[in-house]
């Protein structure tokens, strides 16, 4: 059986401990009919792959994480059409397979997208996991068009869906971006990306009461816990909120008077159920027209160039630092 090389997780362990991230050896994945076999170029670490790193159980059986890749087509499965060998390639990937931090990876052709000629593997890497994430949360949560008017805000704006959110709000729709960030670092990052109006999220009600009187329209939550109260005094009646969060025991009953809607916003819906796959694929395409026409760029920001369990080690340390501007991405 062919082998190769991956970075390995044997359980939910501080970084700090070797079962956490190990340099391992093992079986090239084999393909289904719709599968193509990448050869990863680069990834970028998110949030999620924190969290997933944290929840794993002991395990004699390695996990192989990661979601965000670029990389080339190396082999396509018996029934993919929309891709060939050698194709340059961009995804986010599936929480339900071994993840992209390993030298080969198998994905489902149908959520794979056509790399940006204009970026370096590294550069696009970081796009995938946030742009998938921002643009389902502006274009089917909040149902944005080029008409809608009205005030966006983003909490966290400096992160990578928050970047990524400003480009395309102000890009493909009329809304005024309000975002949010608390070191002059984030918010000139914030500023940079296109944000209309900056303020700081440790003085939320005053900041947002004072820029948006009457409430604003959109609210995009990725840190939910303890900000539901504020939420219902600074979004204005019949205003929607999308979460990418899920805070334990979080109580929404604040929102009913105004009849503010909750929406949930995961980017995985659809390859956990198979729903509307190539949803993705079309979605990370016009994400590329939109990187080489120059109109949205990559929110890179820390390059690790080190593809073993050291480099992941480090970008995981970036991301778990909760100081991230921008996106870490390691390349090989």
């Amino acid at each position: 059986m062919p082998t190769m090389t991956a970075v390995g997780s044997y359980a939910g362990a501080p970084l700090d401990d070797p079962d956490a991230l190990q340099d391992i050896e093992t079986g090239v994945p084999e393909l289904g009919p719709q599968d193509l076999l990448v050869r990863v170029q680069a990834v970028s670490v998110n949030p999620v792959d924190i969290k997933r790193r944290r929840s794993l159980q002991p395990s004699s059986t390695p996990v192989i994480l990661g979601f965000d890749a670029a990389g080339v087509v190396e082999a396509v499965g018996p029934e993919v059409s929309a891709h060939g060998v050698g194709d340059q390639v961009w995804y986010a990937g599936d929480i339900t397979r071994p993840g992209s931090n390993a030298e080969l990876q198998a994905v489902d052709s149908r959520i794979v997208g056509r790399r940006p000629a204009s970026l370096s593997a590294g550069d696009a890497a970081a796009l995938p996991l946030t742009a998938i994430t921002a643009w389902e949360a502006l274009f089917e949560r909040f149902r944005l068009t080029r008409e809608s008017t009205g005030d966006l805000l983003i909490m966290g704006a400096a992160g990578g869906v928050g970047s990524i959110m400003i480009q395309l709000a102000k890009a493909l729709t009329g809304v005024r971006v309000i975002a949010t960030a608390s070191r002059d670092e984030s918010a000139d990052w914030a500023r940079t990306m296109g944000a209309d109006e900056v303020i700081n999220h440790h003085d939320l009600l005053a900041q947002a009461k004072a820029v948006a009187p009457q409430g604003v329209d959109y609210l995009f939550s990725p840190h939910s816990a303890g900000n539901i109260e504020t939420y219902a005094q600074i979004v204005r009646p019949f205003g929607e909120i999308t979460a990418i969060d899920e805070p334990e025991g979080m109580d929404l009953l604040p929102l009913k008077e105004k009849s503010i809607a909750w929406h949930w916003e995961l980017m995985f819906t659809r390859s956990l159920f198979g729903y509307d796959l190539t949803y993705q694929r079309d979605l990370l395409n016009a994400m590329a027209d939109l990187v080489d026409a120059g109109t949205v760029r990559s929110t890179v920001t820390a390059t690790i160039d080190d593809f073993s369990a050291a480099g992941i080690r480090a970008a995981h340390q970036q991301v778990e630092s909760g100081q991230m501007v921008g996106k870490v991405v390691v390349t090989r």
